[in-house]
């Protein structure tokens, strides 16, 4: 690797946690805003299957492809399976082709984020305001008119459709 590409590739390395930090604040500061649900773990699992329970309490990724979600056209709304706490439109779901639901934009006061360093480069990993549940990741290679792309486990949303 020539110097000047290591220098160039070092200083995107150093600017990325403040770029990601500047357009991801907006979901942090969301999470102030929404009376919080707070359960036991034994009430966790009770309330949850043991997938839904890795995903959402553990951290935890579903297989790639594996959630019937992903093919999800109806109109309506994607709630969080942990809480019921509305989090995307239909109307922002699009195909990714990574594998899980994608959505270019949440609803208001619908997500809390945070730093997510479990792989080498960090990641801003997103979950419901309302019961911490993890989701997934949000990324800057979405659509427009965000240019974001969350990254669903879709063991951790329920679809409700809209009641014609």
């Amino acid at each position: 690797m020539k110097r000047r590409s290591l220098i160039k590739l070092l200083g995107v390395a150093a600017v990325m946690p403040v770029v990601g930090h500047s357009v991801f604040a907006r979901q942090g500061e969301e999470m102030t805003q929404m009376s919080k649900l707070e359960l036991s773990e034994e009430e966790w699992r009770k309330r949850l299957t043991p997938e839904q329970f890795r995903i959402l309490r553990e951290e935890g990724t579903e297989m790639p492809g594996s959630s019937p979600l992903l093919h999800e056209k109806r109109t309506g709304t994607f709630v969080c399976a942990g809480c019921d706490n509305p989090l995307f439109a239909s109307s922002t779901k699009y195909e990714s082709g990574t594998g899980w639901p994608s959505f270019y934009d949440h609803l208001p006061n619908a997500l809390g984020t945070k730093k997510d360093f479990k792989l080498i480069w960090p990641r801003t990993e997103y979950h419901c305001a309302r019961c911490g549940g993890h989701h997934g990741h949000v990324f800057n290679d979405g659509p427009k008119p965000t240019g974001l792309r969350y990254c669903n486990n879709g063991v951790a949303l329920k679809f409700v459709p809209d009641v014609a």
